[in-house]
């Protein structure tokens, strides 16, 4: 098939890849570089540094709603138009140009987590099964029809990176499978509608007054970004890694309890750190920070 691929973040890298070995890909949409990393370096999204190692002429607009691009869009008179976290709404025009529309590669098990972060907001949930589900766009969010499913489990210890990359490789099969023999398309149940808001970084602050195997649940799903993190002294800690205790505490939340960087939580629960970073440091496990620090049994976090 001689196909349009629209898609940005590094999630979308091996749908790109795979495509490219298997059809026609005639032009890349991705976009546009912008600042990035401490020194705020503009650089090419991921998928636009693939497309040009493979030779595959890239696009960036601002905006599909101009004419001009729309029109643009429409003179490849591609077959089928593959996105894959773009990360811009594509207009009706868009989605009708292509002679079998657009296709969307969207990293849940739909109807289940619609939206902008299905990967965060289904470990925050305790979900035990995500997946991949191929799909017929049209105007809604994330509500087209559905082609195909893959799915994966998600385990208490699944940090958002892990399943990332697991949905990520998914994607890529499922797309070449859909392609290659077109599925009657499904509609969407009705109901287990559920909507993924877009990640705050406001939301990696820890609230010690949650339960642990809540506050756990963050720390995953906020693996690697934003990175949970709480306040010493009012210094930032951050954490990558902890466990649910057995043990139970009627010490205020945020209190530590003892020198294994076991922490009160809500509901007189217990979280234990694993692997945490201080500011200017690199990252270490409960046992090298607390050789290094003064952080003694009963101090307390901030909450």
């Amino acid at each position: 098939m001689n196909i349009i691929f629209m898609g940005t973040p590094e999630f979308s890298v091996p749908v790109l890849e795979a495509l490219a070995q298997h059809h026609h890909v005639i032009c890349v949409y991705t976009q546009p570089p912008r600042p990035s990393g401490r020194g705020h370096k503009v650089n090419p999204s991921p998928v636009q540094q693939v497309a040009e190692r493979l030779g595959i002429p890239v696009r960036t607009p601002v905006s599909l709603r101009k004419p001009d691009a729309q029109t643009e869009f429409a003179s490849f008179n591609a077959d089928v138009a593959v996105v894959c976290a773009y990360g811009l709404i594509l207009p009706q025009p868009i989605l009708e140009a292509p002679k079998l529309g657009c296709i969307n590669v969207h990293a849940s098990l739909l109807p289940r987590w619609r939206g902008a972060a299905p990967i965060q907001r289904a470990i925050q949930a305790g979900d035990t099964e995500s997946g991949v589900t191929i799909m017929k766009m049209d105007a809604g969010l994330d509500t087209g029809d559905m082609l195909l499913k893959g799915s994966c489990a998600i385990t208490p210890d699944t940090t958002a990176q892990m399943l990332h990359d697991s949905l990520a490789s998914i994607g890529a099969e499922l797309i070449i499978k859909a392609l290659a023999d077109l599925p009657t398309p499904q509609k969407q149940p009705a109901e287990g509608v559920t909507y993924a808001e877009k990640i705050q970084k406001e939301e990696a602050l820890i609230d010690w007054f949650l339960p642990a195997i809540q506050i756990k649940r963050n720390i995953m799903a906020f693996n690697p970004f934003p990175v949970a993190y709480t306040l010493l002294n009012g210094e930032r800690i951050k954490i990558y890694e902890a466990d649910v205790s057995d043990e139970t505490t009627s010490l205020p939340a945020g209190t530590l309890i003892d020198d294994t960087l076991s922490v009160a939580c809500g509901n007189h629960t217990v979280l234990r750190i694993r692997k945490l970073q201080r500011e200017g440091k690199r990252a270490m496990t409960a046992k090298e920070f607390m050789l290094g620090s003064s952080l003694k049994q009963g101090e307390r976090f901030a909450v």
